[in-house]
């Protein structure tokens, strides 16, 4: 996880770059050794470092949550117009 910039402005640029860097590298500690041979294996075919590999997957997660999160907000805000009878049972209860 990149620092949140009302802490990273402080910092060199060089501390910057690195505090980035070490935020995205995976965690592979967390995998299993079956694990670790899968995802080795799919690295290497899709051409790249497993390091790599596993970033891109985690970045690409962290996109599609947040897609879902779009599109649930949005899902939320279209509000539908009221039908022909919600309109008929408002005027009906309305005072003369």
């Amino acid at each position: 996880m990149p620092l949140p910039p009302s802490v990273a402005r402080h910092l060199p640029v060089e501390s910057r770059a690195l505090a980035c860097y070490t935020a995205a590298m995976p965690d592979l500690t967390k995998l299993s050794p079956g694990q670790r041979a899968y995802e080795e294996k799919r690295a290497r075919k899709a051409g790249m470092s497993l390091e790599k590999w596993l970033a891109t997957k985690e970045r690409e997660a962290v996109e599609a949550d947040r897609a879902a999160a779009r599109a649930a907000a949005e899902a939320a805000k279209k509000v539908k117009p009221p039908g022909f009878f919600s309109r008929l049972l408002d005027r009906a209860h309305k005072p003369l």
